[in-house]
């Protein structure tokens, strides 16, 4: 029997990101979402929701390596944010985490809209993906975002992640944007931005 997994919003310093990094982001990139993206469904529940080819050689990505992403360097693009760090706990254990924020004049993502929530990152134990970990932190996200008085949250992903675009679409996200060459450290990845309204907006 899988141990129930409790979410809570955390009231913490931003201090305490690096006990927010010891659950680690990275994965396995086998294939990547086939862009222009089109979104399909043959009616299995474990089917793709969009089209994905496969990468020539598998391969690990981890974006808390990339110089300046890691979570203890966030503390500076958060300043005058309103933000929330969710907590989840397996058996007493933590199992996952995600931010959300939203008033954040540092961050172009939100284009300057107070009413837009962007959930800035999300991250599961390795041993606790795929066990309901990610859609409790996603539901506890737009129940902040909603009490925020926010009417949509905003989600940032690539291409080369399939499993987080797999998991976003399957929450009822749409895409609304891809952006080649977004990323002076990557630019053979693709941004894509998820949007999921709240509330009963869209």
């Amino acid at each position: 029997m899988t141990s129930e997994v409790n979410v809570r919003a955390v009231a913490e310093p931003l201090e305490k990101l690096g006990d927010y990094a010891r659950i680690p982001i990275a994965f396995e990139v086998r294939r990547v979402v086939v862009i222009p993206y089109e979104p399909c469904d043959d009616g299995s529940p474990d089917a793709d929701p969009f089209l994905t080819r496969a990468v020539p050689e598998p391969y690990v990505k981890d974006y808390d390596a990339i110089p300046g992403n890691h979570p203890t360097a966030w503390k500076r693009i958060f300043t005058g944010a309103r933000l929330a760090m969710l907590v989840a706990s397996v058996g007493g254990e933590r199992a996952g985490g995600a931010i959300v924020l939203c008033d954040a004049p540092r961050l172009s993502l939100l284009g300057g809209r107070r009413d837009l929530a962007l959930l800035w990152d999300l991250r599961v134990a390795p041993a606790r993906r795929g066990h309901g970990v990610g859609r409790a932190l996603f539901a506890a996200a737009e129940s902040w975002a909603g009490a925020a008085s926010c009417t949509g949250l905003l989600i940032e992903t690539q291409d080369v992640n399939v499993p987080a675009s797999r998991f976003y679409a399957r929450q009822g996200c749409r895409l609304g944007a891809a952006h080649p060459q977004a990323y002076a450290d990557c630019p053979e990845e693709v941004q894509l931005l998820w949007y999921k309204p709240l509330g009963g907006t869209g």
